[in-house]
């Protein structure tokens, strides 16, 4: 058996390590973002008899323009955003892969803020695209003025930002993506990954799009449609810009079976967002009891907490998996990342940190 140095791979893959949470059998999973309460009932229902009815001409290629899929996501979305606006692949990773693929490539670059999610710069690194990096302000803020600056500096072909960012779950102001788009003269993608799980009544950079054709915003149905195994993630952007990924899918890349999964979900969309408020109150109540403990929580519009003060991550990452519960160390000094569950998930964490030595 050879090894992996022993092949001809690209030069700039070489020392390189696959993306990958822990993926641990344990009782209480809270680090990956997943949405922790199950799909109700009657979704199920209603999706399993979408497939099987797939079935019955699964002989047969899928629509490659997704056109049901698309008009469903329009209408999700609403506020004038047309089925043409809209992009949709196997999970957001592979609708950024696309973004890079037809924007990116050799001999250009994106420039992101770190910590940020960890897969835009994977993905670059995959595309061939160099990958840059600009400084955050204080508490992982990113201000108009510092975000404008890092472009300014480093005249990126593509700026990907994450609203809110992940792993931090700060929010990030209308004003710093326009200020980025005017500094900037290549795509400007904001990953919504999380926009469910922000405040009531916060705009979504969805608002910024009109007279803006370098924008692009993307979203998930992985975390608030608690939808991660059906692998379904798009965009919405100028109808120039999903002519140039078709130009760079693969033929019929979005399987039959997901796009009639995808759809029977979007028809029960109050019922599979009916979490939502349950997780944003498990999210604020760990900011609270993390800060009684004595740890330091930053603030998050996601579904999840990142908290400082943590003397030794690994051990307390430990501490925790030997009690069943799993949680995410992603590296950040004196710092750990969890998922809001479901109440009784929250309970048992909180339960079982606050007898851990700090």
């Amino acid at each position: 058996m050879t090894s992996l140095a022993d092949l001809p791979i690209r030069d700039d893959l070489r020392g390189l390590t696959p993306y990958g949470a822990p993926q641990k059998p344990v009782r209480i999973a809270l680090n990956v973002n997943e949405n922790t309460h199950p799909v109700p009932p009657e979704v199920i229902a209603h999706v399993t008899a979408a497939i099987e009815r797939e079935m019955r001409s699964i002989n047969r290629y899928p629509d490659r323009e997704f056109t049901l899929l698309r008009e469903h996501l329009a209408g999700y979305l609403g506020g004038g955003v047309a089925p043409e606006q809209i992009w949709a692949a196997n999970g957001s990773n592979e609708v950024i892969q696309h973004i890079l693929q037809a924007f990116g490539g050799p001999g250009r670059r994106v420039l992101g803020f770190p910590p940020t999610y960890s897969m835009h710069a994977i993905i670059a690194a995959g595309t061939g695209t160099q990958w840059v990096e600009g400084a955050r302000d204080d508490d992982y803020r990113l201000s108009p003025e510092t975000a404008a600056a890092a472009v300014e500096r480093t005249d990126p072909d593509l700026v990907f930002l994450c609203a809110p960012n992940n792993p931090t779950g700060t929010p990030l102001d209308l004003e710093a993506i326009a200020a980025v788009y005017e500094a900037s003269r290549g795509i400007v993608l904001v990953d919504e990954a999380y926009a469910e799980f922000m405040p009531e009544g916060e705009p979504s950079a969805l608002s910024l799009l009109e007279g803006r054709p370098r924008l692009v915003v993307s979203r998930t149905m992985s975390k608030a449609f608690a939808f991660a195994g059906g692998r379904l993630g798009y965009l919405v952007a100028d109808p120039a810009v999903i002519d140039a990924l078709r130009l760079v899918r693969l033929p019929y890349h979005l399987s039959a079976l997901t796009q009639a999964a995808a759809v029977a979900a979007l028809e029960h969309a109050p019922a599979m967002l009916a979490t939502v408020g349950a997780i944003r109150e498990q999210r604020d109540r760990l900011d609270s009891e993390l800060a009684r403990l004595g740890y330091a929580p930053h603030e998050s519009w996601a579904n999840f907490v990142l908290f400082g003060g943590v003397t030794d991550p690994h051990a307390t990452f430990e501490r925790l998996l030997e009690h069943d519960i799993l949680i995410r160390d992603l590296g950040i000094p004196h710092h750990l990342r969890v998922t809001a569950g479901t109440e009784a998930e929250t309970t048992e964490f909180l339960d079982v940190l606050g007898r851990i030595e700090r």
